[in-house]
């Protein structure tokens, strides 16, 4: 068992962290006032061939392990997590839906685009009566000659203001429940498919959080992704995956908010001596590095299982988990150390703390994926 970095990927991770570092959190606080989306950190990355990392060369990947991209996910979100979690949704939502289930025609035609970065990727599950109850979706696509007439509403869809097609689940059975639900390649600029971006959010204010609007939006009949009847299942798989990029956010998120706190604690005086003489900042901080560093084998673990093809989804579903609620127990604690100014939006932490709120949420609920890891243990 040997739990280094290969080679490639602390080179990787190198110079992410420079890239993170020098281009994307100087501008973090600004971005998340105006919240303008990041596009010119996108187009680096792009030209850095970061856009399509773990997908393959053929199609302008860089043909790199879930690993890498677990890492790239942590660096970015250490540094800005707005840019962070567009990154993780573009990879592991919008991308790799096609990767796992398109046709070679679909993958030549869309899923090139997410590598060289000329579309952001996205993927419409979510909607205003189905959330956790994915199986709820409400979204028709009634087969007419052929063209699929698709009609309905998404919501919490991450950027699609950005994207040229998404990716989404529409209802084309309705005797046969999930069973029923397939998924569909929909242009953005399909007539009467329309993208509302209007969220008034928490946190994550540069991240493109939208809303889709379809009113009998025709597409091809050989728009469907996979198979019909199996879009719920893709969906589910897709979800497994993204989970690992929501677990690496996390961690970002955490491993930020643990440097700005020690940082603090080491520079600020109190009663003659810096705070992290304290015995009770010391354990605080103490806390924090080990569930900061059990959070990130986790997500590793998770990221080598799928790597090596094999079953992940309790894994994925228990790093996703526990580092989205450590990383909310990190920022709090970041805030406390701070004290006061803590609470001031001149120190970074509380912008930590409200970007961190949603991943408790996103991607599967705590609740959720409690049941999920209940029913992968036999409950």
């Amino acid at each position: 068992m040997n739990f280094d970095l290969t080679t490639e990927q602390a080179m990787l991770k190198n110079m992410v962290r420079s890239f993170a570092d020098e281009v994307v959190a100087p501008g973090a606080d600004e971005r998340d006032r105006t919240k303008a989306f990041p596009t010119d950190i996108f187009r680096q990355l792009a030209e850095l061939n970061m856009m399509g990392l773990p997908f393959d060369e053929e199609y302008g990947g860089a043909g790199a392990d879930s690993i890498s991209f677990a890492i790239v996910v942590e660096e970015l979100s250490r540094a800005c997590a707005s840019t962070g979690i567009t990154y993780s949704a573009h990879i592991s939502l919008g991308g790799a839906p096609l990767a796992m289930f398109g046709t070679e025609a679909q993958k030549r035609e869309y899923l090139t685009k997410i590598c060289s970065g000329e579309s952001m990727g996205a993927f419409g599950l979510t909607e205003p009566n189905a959330g956790s109850d994915a199986g709820g979706t409400r979204t028709t696509a009634v087969l007419d000659g052929d063209e699929w007439v698709l009609n309905g509403s998404k919501c919490f869809i991450t950027n699609a203001s950005y994207a040229k097609f998404v990716a989404l689940t529409a209802v084309t059975d309705k005797s046969a429940g999930t069973r029923g639900i397939t998924a569909f390649i929909v242009p953005t600029d399909t007539p009467g498919f329309t993208v509302i971006d209007n969220y008034e959010k928490l946190g994550l204010h540069s991240s493109n959080t939208t809303e889709l609007v379809l009113d009998n939006v025709r597409i091809p009949k050989d728009a469907v992704l996979g198979k019909e009847g199996e879009g719920f299942k893709q969906f589910l798989i897709t979800l497994d995956g993204g989970r690992i990029g929501i677990g690496a956010m996390a961690v970002g998120i955490a491993q930020a908010a643990y440097d700005k706190a020690l940082q603090y604690a080491s520079e600020r005086k109190a009663f003659g001596q810096s705070l992290s003489r304290f015995q009770a900042i010391q354990h605080k901080l103490a806390d924090m590095a080990m569930q900061i560093e059990l959070a990130r084998n986790m997500v590793y673990k998770a990221a080598w299982l799928k790597d090596n093809k094999r079953k992940f989804t309790k894994e994925a579903a228990m790093a996703k988990l526990y580092a989205s609620e450590i990383a909310m127990a990190a920022t709090h604690q970041a805030i406390q150390i701070h004290g006061g100014y803590g609470y001031m939006k001149e120190y970074q932490v509380e912008r930590f703390f409200r970007d961190a709120r949603l991943l408790e949420i996103g991607e599967g609920t705590s609740e959720i994926l409690r049941n999920v890891i209940a029913r992968e243990i036999g409950c």
